[in-house]
């Protein structure tokens, strides 16, 4: 008769390395003065915005013998009626027009230049394009009113607005070019030689495959250049003389009398302007943001 032995094994204790060890409630340490700098930073831009909101539902009368961080205790919408009745929806669509006839005409034409410009770079026609681009960033809006005054009065397009269309198209492509090139450059190579093997034009490939693709980029350009041209006063300023071809930004001075300023009525002209702008970066946020750091992340 055989008898088996076996031998019982001890549980090895498992050791861990040495080092330093941080405990659960160091590793979760809140940073005490970045979350005051964070909030810090939020009051300061909080507090006008509620100032402005409040300040237009107070009467003009009562403005400037109340506290100005108190709302009303009988808020009105008077200064909000009398906006909407000073012309507000001309100068609402004239914005709108400005906006939309420069905006999709220089992302068209910036999207067509960055697509030739990534492709033929070998080409020094397109590579001087590129260099002239870049050098339209560097040049200021304010250093060019005169020379486009004149060339505004040569066309006979003054107080018009096609002459705030034009020049909005010419100063939106510089950066819309540099963003979008950025993106298309980021698109695989093989990519294109596949599309050129299955015997696809170069259009076929620009908006077939470069445009998808680049989507973002696209909307980026049209969020930032709407939120720029929809702004825009200089131009207004210089080249419009007429009340009915006012932009909202330019009719702020509608409210400005000799001797005083409608304060209350101006804020509210102010937020009625900025609730379009506030509606197009709510819809467009994450693609703007993903835009501006993606294109440029190599």
């Amino acid at each position: 008769m055989t008898t088996t032995l076996t031998k019982t094994r001890r549980p090895r204790k498992i050791t861990r390395p040495q080092g330093p060890h941080r405990s659960r409630p160091e590793a979760r340490r809140r940073n005490w003065p970045g979350g005051l700098a964070g909030w810090l930073w939020l009051a300061v831009v909080a507090v006008p915005l509620y100032w402005t909101l409040i300040t237009s539902l107070k009467d003009r009368s009562r403005y400037y013998a109340s506290n100005p961080l108190v709302p009303s205790a009988d808020p009105t919408l008077d200064n909000y009626r009398m906006v909407v009745e000073s012309d507000f929806l001309q100068y609402f669509v004239n914005s709108v027009v400005v906006t939309a006839g420069a905006v999709i005409p220089a992302v068209l034409v910036s999207f067509m230049a960055a697509y030739a410009i990534v492709r033929g770079w070998r080409m020094r026609v397109l590579r001087a394009m590129n260099g002239l681009f870049l050098m339209g960033l560097a040049i200021p809006l304010q250093a060019t009113v005169i020379p486009v005054y004149l060339i505004i009065i040569k066309l006979h397009l003054y107080d018009s607005l096609p002459a705030l269309i034009l020049p909005s198209i010419a100063f939106a492509i510089p950066l819309s070019v540099l963003v979008l090139a950025n993106f298309i450059r980021d698109v695989p190579k093989e990519l294109f030689d596949s599309m050129r093997v299955d015997g696809a034009t170069e259009w076929t490939t620009l908006w077939r495959l470069a445009a998808p693709l680049t989507r973002p980029a696209i909307l980026t350009v049209s969020i930032f250049n709407a939120l720029t041209i929809w702004n825009g006063f200089l131009l207004p300023l210089v080249l419009t003389q007429s009340p009915d071809r006012r932009t909202l930004p330019l009719a702020l001075w509608t409210f400005q009398g000799q001797y005083g300023v409608n304060v209350p009525a101006v804020l509210a002209a102010v937020v009625l302007t900025t609730l379009p702008v506030l509606v197009l970066y709510a819809f467009g946020r994450r693609q703007l943001l993903s835009g501006l750091t993606a294109g440029f992340s190599r």
